[in-house]
């Protein structure tokens, strides 16, 4: 069975940081293109950053690029998502997502995880 736990999420204020880490079990991870959605209250999930199998590639959203940093340990089976700089507009639930496409603009998503919440004060 794939799991994919996510964990890091919490309450932040405007200008701090947070590390998410998506933990995954039950796949051949290093065959997995690996990426980071997230959905705000009333919002349609959106794409925020993917890592190719390798980790060689990322692709980061215009919303996200240069405050949000993807990462991976394949070793460890871990997809990391560094975030820094937020702001109230990053408030939203994260959910870590693997797909079986080689693009690290993740367009199909194989399994996901459960999700964990960001919460950004002003």
């Amino acid at each position: 069975q794939v799991q994919l736990t996510e964990s890091g999420g919490g309450l932040v204020q405007t200008g701090g940081s947070l590390k998410l880490s998506c933990a995954a079990s039950g796949l051949n991870f290093s065959y997995y293109t690996m990426g980071w959605f997230r959905q705000a209250p009333g919002k349609e999930r959106e794409f925020v950053a993917g890592i190719s199998r390798s980790g060689s590639n990322t692709f980061h959203a215009d919303s996200v690029k240069g405050r949000f940093t993807i990462s991976r340990d394949n070793a460890k089976r871990t997809v990391y998502l560094q975030m820094n700089s937020l702001v109230p507009e990053d408030t939203a639930v994260y959910y870590c997502a693997a797909s079986s496409s080689s693009a690290a603009r993740i367009n199909g998503v194989s399994y996901w995880g459960k999700g964990t919440l960001v919460t950004v004060s002003s």
